[in-house]
Protein backbone atom coordinates (compact mmCIF):
# COMPACT_ATOMS: atom_id res chain seq x y z
CA UNK A 1 0.00 0.00 0.00
CA UNK A 2 1.54 3.22 -0.86
CA UNK A 3 1.58 6.79 0.65
CA UNK A 4 0.63 10.04 0.40
CA UNK A 5 0.84 13.07 2.39
CA UNK A 6 -1.71 15.49 3.35
CA UNK A 7 -2.56 18.30 5.47
CA UNK A 8 -4.37 18.41 8.10
CA UNK A 9 -5.69 20.49 10.24
CA UNK A 10 -3.79 20.46 14.16
CA UNK A 11 -7.21 20.52 15.96
CA UNK A 12 -8.49 17.94 13.24
CA UNK A 13 -4.92 15.42 14.31
CA UNK A 14 -5.04 16.48 18.13
CA UNK A 15 -9.00 15.13 18.06
CA UNK A 16 -7.74 11.31 16.06
CA UNK A 17 -4.95 11.07 18.36
CA UNK A 18 -7.00 11.17 21.19
CA UNK A 19 -9.35 9.24 19.81
CA UNK A 20 -6.64 6.80 18.62
CA UNK A 21 -5.08 6.02 21.64
CA UNK A 22 -8.78 5.15 23.28
CA UNK A 23 -9.27 2.79 20.25
CA UNK A 24 -5.96 1.10 20.00
CA UNK A 25 -5.01 2.79 16.83
CA UNK A 26 -2.86 4.49 15.06
CA UNK A 27 -2.98 8.39 14.31
CA UNK A 28 -3.32 7.53 10.83
CA UNK A 29 -5.26 4.22 11.52
CA UNK A 30 -7.86 6.78 13.27
CA UNK A 31 -8.35 9.46 10.34
CA UNK A 32 -8.81 6.55 7.23
CA UNK A 33 -11.29 4.98 9.77
CA UNK A 34 -13.18 8.03 10.23
CA UNK A 35 -12.56 8.54 6.45
CA UNK A 36 -14.26 5.20 5.49
CA UNK A 37 -16.83 6.20 8.06
CA UNK A 38 -17.53 9.50 6.03
CA UNK A 39 -17.72 7.61 3.02
CA UNK A 40 -20.04 5.78 3.91
CA UNK A 41 -22.15 7.98 5.44
CA UNK A 42 -22.53 9.94 2.77
CA UNK A 43 -23.48 6.23 0.64
CA UNK A 44 -26.15 5.42 3.01
CA UNK A 45 -27.52 8.52 4.05
CA UNK A 46 -30.20 7.23 5.93
CA UNK A 47 -28.12 4.72 8.44
CA UNK A 48 -26.76 6.23 11.51
CA UNK A 49 -23.07 6.90 11.72
CA UNK A 50 -22.82 5.00 14.65
CA UNK A 51 -24.33 2.08 12.93
CA UNK A 52 -21.66 2.41 10.26
CA UNK A 53 -18.80 2.74 12.26
CA UNK A 54 -19.84 -0.21 14.19
CA UNK A 55 -20.16 -1.92 11.03
CA UNK A 56 -16.70 -1.23 9.70
CA UNK A 57 -15.31 -2.28 12.90
CA UNK A 58 -17.04 -5.54 12.89
CA UNK A 59 -16.09 -6.12 9.51
CA UNK A 60 -12.55 -5.68 10.45
CA UNK A 61 -12.32 -8.44 13.21
CA UNK A 62 -10.74 -11.76 12.10
CA UNK A 63 -13.60 -14.56 11.58
CA UNK A 64 -12.06 -17.08 14.18
CA UNK A 65 -13.02 -14.00 16.64
CA UNK A 66 -16.53 -13.64 15.92
CA UNK A 67 -19.14 -14.92 17.48
CA UNK A 68 -22.19 -17.02 15.72
CA UNK A 69 -25.55 -14.87 16.31
CA UNK A 70 -28.13 -16.72 17.99
CA UNK A 71 -31.65 -15.13 17.94
CA UNK A 72 -32.96 -14.95 21.78
CA UNK A 73 -36.15 -17.14 20.78
CA UNK A 74 -33.76 -19.84 20.06
CA UNK A 75 -31.71 -19.02 23.08
CA UNK A 76 -34.80 -19.30 25.41
CA UNK A 77 -35.77 -23.35 23.57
Amino acid sequence: MSTVSVRIDESLVSAARAAAKAEFRTVQGQVEFWAKVGRAALDNPDLPASFIAESLMSMAEPREDSTPFVPRSAARA
